[in-house]
Parts: structure tokens; sequence; C-alpha cells
């Protein structure tokens, strides 16, 4: 991974933070949905934005929306406590929104019209950068919100796991720490 874009990335997370710092229990994600080949934004995709800006402007969600060059960013703050890991309603709702749009789009001619990526996000100073692809969608594929919602709970179990060289470093340090008390 490009070191210039993780430290990007980082100062788009940290600037979001400083807008609205998380509450205890919370953590900060992206959710970005990235076309696999060419460009997904404004200029290429006028109609797609068109709806995807209506259904920004009606979400009840809390986010903040970045728009790039290979396609838009939800940055969202996700709540540990909740009884599964998964984002709001209103933000799967979002999602399918976007997909749905870029569908909409290139029926009605919007290019080009390769397949999205979406992808959950995190970067802390313990773990580093992490990401999981959530799914690839063509825009001719359904948009499924339910579909959507599981597989994003997937991804994020995957992306919040502690990586296997941090829970062997946290058990060497323990056994050590042990050790030391007797």
């Amino acid at each position: 991974m490009d070191a210039q874009w993780q430290r990007e990335f980082r100062d788009r997370m940290r600037g979001f933070e400083r807008r609205r710092s998380p509450v205890s229990g919370e953590i900060p994600l992206s959710v970005k949905i990235r076309v696999t080949s060419g460009c997904f934004h404004r200029e290429h995709s006028p109609r797609a934005y068109e709806l995807i800006d209506s259904s920004v402007a009606a979400s009840a969600a809390e986010f903040k929306f970045e728009e790039h060059e290979s396609g838009p960013e939800l940055l969202v703050y996700l709540a540990l406590a909740t009884a599964g890991l998964t984002l709001t309603k209103s933000l799967i709702d979002l999602i399918t929104a976007i997909l749905k749009a870029r569908s909409e789009g290139v029926k009605n001619g919007d290019r080009p019209s390769e397949p999205l990526e979406l992808i959950v996000r995190h970067i802390d100073d313990r773990n580093g950068f992490r990401e999981e692809t959530v799914l690839r969608i063509g825009h001719t594929e359904p948009a499924d919100p339910d579909l959507i919602e599981a597989q994003v709970a997937e991804a994020l179990k995957k992306l919040l796991k502690k990586p296997e060289a941090a829970v062997d470093m946290e058990q060497s340090v323990a056994r050590t720490t042990k050790g030391k008390g007797k």
C-alpha cells in the first residue's frame, strides 16, 4: 500500500474525528464505493450523481460524504456496543442507493460501466491501515440491501479482528509480565 496515500487517508479520518469526536464504543470507518477500472465521479457519471446527491440529502445517517475520482466514500462511526457489527439501516440504505444510482446512471448514458467494489476501511495507531472488500457488483446486478448488510457485517468482523501478529505479541508480553511478577 502506498505510504503517501495512507498518510492522506489517516489525515482524512482524523479530520472526520475532529468534526465530531467519537463517543465511547464508536470507531471511525471509511465505506468506499470504488470502481474497478476507470472513473466514478461527477464528471463521468452525472446522472448517477444526481441520484446520489438526492439520496445523500435525504439520508438520516450521520456521515461525511467524500467525492473521489475512483468513487464516493462515506466516513462513518461504527458503534461496537450494538448486538452485531453492522452499519445502521440508514447507512445500508444509502450504500444501496449509491449502487442503484450507478446502475441507473449507466442505463441513461453514464460511462464507464465497470463493476464497483464496496470496501470498509479502518486505520488506528495500534494496527495501522486495514481494509476488507465487502462485495463486487456489476451495473446490471441488483443491489439487495439484506445481502449488503450481511456482507458488511462479515467484512467488519474480519476488519476489526486483531491481526494474528498482534495477538501473538500480546500473549508474549502477558507471559513475560506474568513471570516478572513472581
